[in-house]
């Protein structure tokens, strides 16, 4: 299967478009805030993933608390985020595949049930002290491969249960949910543990408690779908292996200047872009001299910040020249890092990352809506398994920006990575032509 032609909005071969007018945007279009959320399948499509989006962050919390309780090894702690990440590249191709061959509502339903059994098996051997370190590594990887098969899915689901017209409303209420759970899932993980550990560092009965919450939240994101009524119909190719799906996807991607110049595109930030979220620690106690709570406080500010970046998005569905936008916030991105990298006050630091995560919220919501608009509905979940796996080069770009802040300073360190985005942001500019063109999305 060939790419799907560029539509006019793209500007392939064709002039731009006149400016929007009342009269080009459908009778009956609700272009409120909330738009999306009204669509009854999207809620609770939405409310599944607020639910499983939470467990997630919350499990960080408490699996990295126990696991170094238990073991007092830096080195544990990166194994078992390991167990949990390397499933969604080894992965992820597979669950395109299956996104595009099977029932969606079916492939999420299962996915998160399945989670939902083995963290209750979990909390079940953490409250009655029978844990060992072994099970937070195969428990990570049921985890993590759950997630690899469902995410592409999900992704793919939305443009079915709300059209084409509320596709930045959806994805920006997406975003947003993931990021109030980063920001209120360990809070609430860290209290639970605290307050049922009634001071006991060495209890395990806090951590079980839990568990016994994210199973509950995985079993919640699995039942409702059962109340959907849109299933997700496959649209499975004729007499094709599931190897065959695979190569299609890839050439598919490869052959298309303007998915694969937004893949492309999406991959250089989580390159340079993210190496912040990494390296904010370091920067907090070299450079700021905080503690705990000034770490808290930077984390926090990247939140609102990428929260209010998401419920912007929603409104901006209608928004002309995309393509430009997209360059424009990536760019900014970079500018955002390397202001942040040379900060020297918490007010100054809690402000550049708050607009670091305004604007990345932006970035990476606009480019994965206008990813899945711009594919033809029998390829999505191949196309979102492959955006989803080529985020896994993040390492990449932590490897070196890391070592030179441990060479140097970390606020180099840091800076670097900001140079890096916007230096790649005007290679791309140049060569991704396609993208540039882009104009509504849809």
């Amino acid at each position: 299967m060939s790419p799907a032609p560029l539509s006019p909005t793209v500007g392939n071969t064709r002039a731009a478009a006149p400016p929007a007018r009342p009269s080009d945007v459908p009778r009956g279009t609700d272009r409120s805030m909330f738009a999306s959320l009204k669509v009854r399948d999207y809620f609770l499509l939405w409310s599944g993933m607020v639910g499983s989006a939470f467990a997630m962050n919350m499990q960080l919390v408490a699996q990295g608390w126990l696991v170094y309780e238990m073991t007092v090894s830096a080195l544990n702690l990166a194994w078992v985020t390991l167990s949990f990440t390397l499933p969604q590249i080894f992965f992820s191709l597979v669950g395109g595949v299956l996104a595009d061959r099977l029932r969606k509502r079916q492939i999420i339903l299962y996915g998160q049930a399945l989670n939902g059994v083995a963290t209750l098996f979990m909390a079940i051997i953490i409250i009655t002290g029978n844990v060992t370190f072994w099970d937070f590594i195969w428990v990570g990887f049921v985890n993590g491969t759950m997630l690899a098969l469902s995410m592409p899915a999900r992704t793919a689901y939305i443009p079915e249960i709300v059209g084409e017209r509320l596709m930045f409303n959806a994805m920006a209420f997406n975003t947003a949910a993931w990021n109030l759970s980063r920001i209120l899932g360990p809070a609430l993980a860290g209290l639970m543990i605290a307050l049922f550990a009634g001071g006991d560092t060495t209890s395990h009965f806090g951590v079980g408690l839990v568990y016994f919450v994210l199973s509950g939240l995985y079993i919640v994101s699995s039942v409702t779908v059962l109340f959907m009524s849109t299933t997700g119909k496959p649209r499975p190719g004729r007499g094709k292996s599931p190897l065959a799906d695979v190569r299609e996807g890839l050439s598919y991607a490869i052959g298309s200047p303007v998915v694969g110049g937004l893949i492309l595109l999406s991959i250089l930030p989580f390159l340079f872009g993210l190496t912040i979220n990494t390296l904010m620690p370091a920067f907090n106690m070299d450079v700021l001299q905080g503690g705990p709570e000034s770490l808290g406080l930077l984390m926090t500010a990247m939140g609102v910040g990428a929260i209010g970046g998401s419920l912007t998005l929603a409104k901006l569905g209608e928004l002309r020249h995309k393509g430009f936008w997209l360059f424009l916030t990536c760019l900014l991105w970079g500018v955002f890092v390397i202001g942040f990298a040379f900060t020297e006050t918490r007010f100054a630091a809690m402000a550049m990352v708050a607009a670091v995560g305004f604007i990345s919220a932006v970035n990476m919501s606009m480019n994965r809506t206008i990813v899945t608009l711009q594919v033809t509905p029998e390829m999505r979940g191949r196309i979102m398994s492959i955006d989803m796996m080529s985020h896994g080069l993040m390492p990449l770009g932590i490897l070196p920006v890391s070592l030179l802040a441990e060479r140097v300073s970390v606020q180099v360190g840091i800076g670097a990575g900001g140079v890096a985005l916007v230096v790649g942001t005007f290679v791309l500019w140049w060569t991704l032509k396609a993208v540039r063109r882009i104009d509504k999305g849809f």
